[in-house]
């Protein structure tokens, strides 16, 4: 690691052998949980899980984080670099059909050098699974390392990404870090089983009252992105957390008027090449138990 991080789009220069940086974390990894997930697209759950590894710490700040445990929370367990490469390897030898890097942005050093250890033992793809607010610089440093990218298109007006997630430049920096995702994977493959082994899936969470933003970011999304590249996942699972008092207007569930709105307009423009969810995935239940599993 530099010894000021520059890690995330916030560059915020601290040196995290002394102190966290905006995103919380320090100079070790931190992880919450690693562990078999069954509820990302199929494509990367399949039948015997993804095996996905939640580090603590985001350089984002949304207001509805679904994960605001470790988000903001920052529960988690600090690790040796030896130890995450062990933990690679266990996920494998239970049955995941991929190691799953959630919000690892402020430990991509640690990870690559995991990554390198765990080789040539590791023999399953690679998912970085992010929140889209990602610096190009970072992710060219993964190339060779990450095989399908799964990032969030979160926000395109910029008045919502400041209100929910602190950061007014979210679309213009999560679209840059698109276009270097899809440079790198450059289309999609998939195993004898369906399983993801190279790509891009991008996944957009529509949100309470920001119906036309959703569809401003399919537009952009029709517009701007190869077809073909890419899949495009759809979510209605927003759940309201607590401490949304500041935030009323979303202090709700998606209502199915706004969320197949969203649909209707991503099938018209011809973006049918992904998934959808049902509007029971809105459930708690879907987030999982950050309570150091496989750490």
């Amino acid at each position: 690691m530099k010894d000021l991080c520059e890690l995330c789009p916030r560059r915020c220069g601290a040196d995290r052998r002394e102190k966290a940086g905006f995103c919380g974390c320090g100079r070790e990894v931190k992880v919450a949980r690693a562990a078999l997930h069954f509820w990302e697209e199929p494509c990367i759950s399949g039948s015997r899980g993804s095996g996905t590894v939640f580090f603590s710490g985001c350089p984002l700040g949304c207001v509805y984080c679904q994960n605001f445990e470790i988000s903001r929370g920052h529960i988690g367990k600090a690790i040796p670099v030896e130890r995450l490469a062990e933990i690679f390897l266990e996920l494998q030898k239970q049955g995941a059909h991929n190691i799953n890097l959630v919000t690892a942005t402020p430990y991509v050093p640690q990870i690559i050098s995991a990554l390198k250890l765990a080789r040539p033992a590791l023999k399953i793809p690679v998912v970085y699974n992010s929140s889209g607010y990602e610096r190009v610089e970072t992710l060219r440093v993964l190339k060779g390392f990450v095989d399908v990218y799964l990032p969030d298109l979160k926000h395109m007006s910029s008045e919502l990404a400041r209100r929910y997630s602190g950061a007014a430049d979210y679309f213009e920096v999560a679209t840059r870090a698109l276009h270097e995702m899809i440079e790198q994977t450059d289309g999609i493959e998939y195993d004898s089983e369906g399983l993801m082994t190279r790509g891009v899936i991008v996944r957009h969470l529509v949100l309470p009252g920001a119906r036309r933003d959703s569809i401003d970011i399919l537009n952009w999304v029709s517009a701007n992105l190869p077809r073909g590249k890419y899949l495009l996942s759809l979510m209605s699972q927003y759940t309201p957390i607590q401490g949304l008092g500041a935030f009323p207007e979303i202090n709700r569930r998606v209502t199915s008027f706004e969320y197949d709105a969203v649909v209707s307009e991503a099938v018209r423009r011809g973006l049918d090449n992904g998934f959808m969810q049902q509007r029971g995935s809105a459930d708690t239940a879907y987030i999982p138990p950050f309570d150091l599993t496989g750490v």
